[in-house]
């Protein structure tokens, strides 16, 4: 922003060409999506669904395991985005990597039906005939979460890392059906490509990620 502003006022201040964009900022003529980078117009927050049932197990958790760290969302969650919707879906509850066996267990216990980083084979041979099972799921450290209704939950940013990421449980996002729910996303909402590709560092899809970012759903204009 500030060679851009320079190529008309040379001898412009860095602090008030941040003073600038802070405005337009404000007003919402930009929407900042990442350190340094800018859209025009203002964009809007992701806010996921959830149900009641996730809303339930979130608080049996938390009871019983008050220090956890968690983060639970479903896949149906994914047909905001997508053209064909799967009539199946995912309950997902990401733990700490030591506390996966213990949550499994605990779902196990409880009747759920539940299973722990299942396999492709898995998936396919047994999760075929479960409309929504439960996956218990290692959480990633400083992935990337929010908090609506007191859940915590996907931000937009770990959503898209995760499908990118995760081909085997997010099959049927795959392909052209994530092409579109990426095209989607960077239409209808604020996303901090920043973030993102730190998340994707975490879990060392950096750079593929940035190249297909960079091939195939930068779909906002940027200044």
């Amino acid at each position: 922003m500030l060679e851009f502003y320079r190529t008309i006022e040379p001898e412009v201040k860095k602090t008030t060409v941040n003073w600038r964009i802070y405005n337009l900022v404000q007003e919402g003529v930009l929407n900042r999506i990442g350190r340094g980078k800018f859209s025009f117009g203002k964009g809007d927050a992701y806010t996921p669904e959830l149900s009641s049932k996730l809303i339930s197990v979130y608080k049996k958790i938390k009871l019983d395991f008050p220090f956890l760290t968690v983060c639970l969302w479903s896949t149906a969650t994914l047909n905001e985005f997508m053209l064909h919707q799967p009539g199946r879906f995912y309950r997902l509850i990401e733990v700490d990597k030591d506390a996966m066996e213990s949550i499994f267990y605990y779902l196990k216990d409880r009747n759920y039906s539940v299973y722990m980083k299942p396999s492709e084979e898995l998936i396919r041979r047994y999760m075929i005939n479960d409309k929504e099972p439960w996956i218990v799921k290692s959480l990633v450290s400083e992935a990337p979460i929010q908090h609506v209704r007191g859940i915590p939950t996907v931000t937009i940013e770990k959503l898209l890392v995760d499908i990118f990421c995760d081909p085997k449980i997010f099959n049927a996002q795959q392909g052209s059906e994530m092409n579109q729910i990426f095209h989607e996303a960077f239409e209808k909402y604020t996303i901090n490509e920043s973030k993102m590709l730190r998340y994707a560092s975490r879990r060392r899809k950096k750079n593929e990620l940035d190249n297909y970012l960079n091939k195939t759903s930068k779909y906002r204009q940027q200044v």
